[in-house]
């Protein structure tokens, strides 16, 4: 006989009835001893890619940002824009021109730049936050002094020092700013530094979300990108890595095995663990709800590295 449940539009014969419920149970389990494992902790994630573009992805992030929340984690949000700042400097009519991956900024595509990351990207993803009842707060790199940086060049092909302009690296996180802000909310921080005279630099989202990992002594640092991982063999799709050491991941560069797009977050990724984060995640964010696939999970859906020590112990 079936099982009637009304006006909630199901109507399951008892044995499908419990194993649909089953399912559900499961799954509920299995995220158990992950929650019980990261409750408390810090969690650094690194928001880009795909996942900013669609806004069924970005309200997926929200919710995922917001559940770590409730469960009692410290997720703490990083942030780029590079897309949208080469959108609008086009319509500006401003030279969009990239060295090394990194985009040449002079004092006019600083201004913008803050205006798009602070002013539009950060008050967006700050506002989905909050839509989830999870207070956040958008910070940028010269509130308090939160991202202390300095000027940044690289070689050309040629060898030749390239003047990028206002592009920096940091050189300090003050943390104090992200401890005042007390243990209900949120932080979204805009990947953008000053220095000690408070002159603005534009900074790697991956170098950023690596610094403030290791600053705040985070448990994980989590990297969404537009790819599955890591790959052994960066032409190969049927390659991916789910699981390896820093080690390892040396290697693979040494050897030419990284698709020169992913060498800034690989190079995140062991600055991320040679300073004391437990392990580091390249996961997909076109995939919805990535961040809970991959903490919540036993398989993940992406590549988790390690640090030497903590492969040798999970061995």
């Amino acid at each position: 006989m079936p099982v009637q449940l009304g006006t909630r539009g199901l109507n399951l014969e008892t044995k499908d009835f419990m194993e649909h419920h089953q399912k559900r149970v499961s799954i509920l389990l299995e995220a158990l001893p992950y929650i019980r494992q990261f409750t408390g902790k810090t969690l650094v994630i690194k928001y880009g890619g795909s996942a900013m573009k669609s806004s069924g992805l970005k309200e997926g992030f929200a919710t995922d940002v917001a559940l770590l929340k409730y469960v009692g984690m410290n997720p703490v949000i990083v942030h780029g824009g590079g897309p949208d700042i080469s959108k609008y400097m086009e319509k500006l009519a401003l030279d969009v021109k990239f060295v090394q991956g990194l985009r040449v900024t002079d004092d006019a595509t600083m201004e913008l730049a803050k205006m798009v990351l602070v002013g539009k990207v950060n008050k967006e993803v700050v506002s989905l936050i909050n839509r989830h009842g999870v207070p956040a707060v958008g910070l940028a790199g010269d509130d308090g002094r939160l991202i202390l940086a300095q000027k940044r060049t690289v070689r050309d092909e040629a060898g030749n020092e390239v003047d990028l302009g206002r592009v920096g690296r940091v050189t300090k996180i003050n943390t104090a700013v992200l401890e005042s802000l007390g243990g209900g909310f949120v932080p979204v921080v805009a990947s953008v530094g000053t220095d000690d005279s408070g002159a603005s630099y534009n900074i790697n989202a991956d170098e950023v979300a690596a610094d403030l990992a290791v600053a705040l002594g985070a448990e994980k640092a989590i990297f969404l990108t537009d790819v599955e991982g890591i790959y052994a063999d960066a032409g190969s799709r049927d390659s991916l890595i789910s699981q390896c050491s820093t080690a390892e991941l040396e290697r693979m560069m040494a050897a030419g095995a990284a698709s020169q797009g992913m060498i800034p977050k690989l190079k995140a990724v062991i600055k991320a663990l040679a300073g004391g984060v437990a392990s580091a995640h390249i996961i997909d964010g076109r995939v919805p709800h990535a961040v809970l696939l991959e903490i919540f999970t036993r398989e993940g859906i992406g590549t988790k590295v390690e640090g030497e020590k903590s492969a040798e112990l999970s061995s």
